[in-house]
């Protein structure tokens, strides 16, 4: 088949999905009549913008394959395959990636982060942890970024999971900091997001729901500019996505109340910063930190969530009322 017309493109869409004609034409918003003309060959006028634009959103498909170009077998490959424009691979050295980020990054950044803390932040309070890097071009521009996420004006949105938070603390396996250095570094967290509308940190339930992912790797999202990358398995390798409708879908499902994981408010965040750091301070246990943080917040029951199956018979219950966003 030629695929040339909307009509042809439309009833393959439709036999690929497998759905019923009922079901279709609810999810285009068309009356079942119409889509059965269609599918019928009973009518050849050609469907409105409105209904191909609708399509595309609902099957992630790019909005070329309505063109008069794109048909047979490219129309094909365009609705079967990744369109190579919108994946691209980076595939760079340490100071390659590093370049590509600080541009991505440029003037604001909402990332969901794979471990707390992020590495910049870590790498400003404590010495590094990994392998030392001596190229003075890469110290150079780890620098540049590091002030750049110190500025108090720089636009940042991070989510980190409480998993990882509570690991950090008080994890005795894969921790690489001393107690001196966890204060340290949630120290100067506490100082760049406290009372700083610029700076958003938010702590998502990883046990809320099925979410696939979000503890093992850096997503850093630009809605303004289309984009979205993430750290590939193999470490010099990031993955970008410039398929505008993921993008837009990610950054709303990380921006909204409602759809987002349950999570801490970005202003009780802080709070817990400060709550965690205390307790560090004075040697809590993690129990001890975990009745804080229940008696003083609405998020006793996110945290609770995360605690092992023994530890959460030996505390208090979550309070009632507690806040799931």
């Amino acid at each position: 088949m030629s695929f040339k017309t909307g009509i042809e493109k439309i009833i393959e869409i439709y036999k690929r999905s497998h759905l019923s004609i009922s079901k279709f034409s609810s999810l285009i918003q068309k009356d079942r009549r119409t889509v059965t003309s269609w599918v019928d060959g009973l009518t050849d006028v050609e469907p409105n913008d409105e209904v191909k634009k609708r399509i595309c959103s609902l099957f992630r498909y790019p909005d070329y394959i309505w063109e008069s170009g794109c048909s047979g077998d490219e129309f094909l490959k365009s609705i079967t395959q990744i369109p190579q424009k919108e994946v691209r691979i980076i595939d760079e050295d340490y100071q390659g990636r590093l370049k590509y980020i600080m541009d991505v990054e440029k003037n604001r950044r909402f990332v969901i982060q794979a471990q707390f803390p992020g590495p910049m932040y870590r790498d400003t309070a404590v010495q590094s942890v990994f392998r030392n890097r001596t190229d003075k071009n890469i110290e150079d521009l780890k620098q540049k970024r590091i002030d750049q996420m110190l500025r108090y004006d720089y636009d940042t949105t991070e989510w980190y999971s409480i998993k990882s938070i509570l690991s950090f603390c008080y994890a005795k396996i894969g921790n690489f900091f001393t107690k001196e250095e966890k204060i340290k570094i949630l120290e100067l967290i506490y100082e760049l997001f406290n009372n700083n509308y610029n700076k958003k940190l938010f702590f998502f339930d990883s046990f809320s729901r099925k979410i696939y992912g979000m503890e093992t790797t850096y997503i850093s999202i630009n809605v303004k500019q289309k984009i979205l990358f993430f750290k590939s398995p193999i470490e010099s390798v990031f993955i970008e996505i410039r398929n505008r409708s993921l993008v837009e879908r990610m950054h709303r499902y990380y921006s909204s109340p409602i759809e987002a994981p349950s999570h801490v408010n970005f202003l009780e965040s802080v709070k817990i910063i400060k709550i965690l750091q205390d307790a560090l301070k004075y040697n809590n246990t993690l129990a001890q930190a975990y009745e804080t943080i229940n008696r003083t917040t609405d998020y006793g029951e996110l945290f609770y969530h995360n605690l092992s199956v023994d530890l959460q018979k030996e505390v208090t219950p979550p309070k009632p009322g507690q806040r799931r966003n």
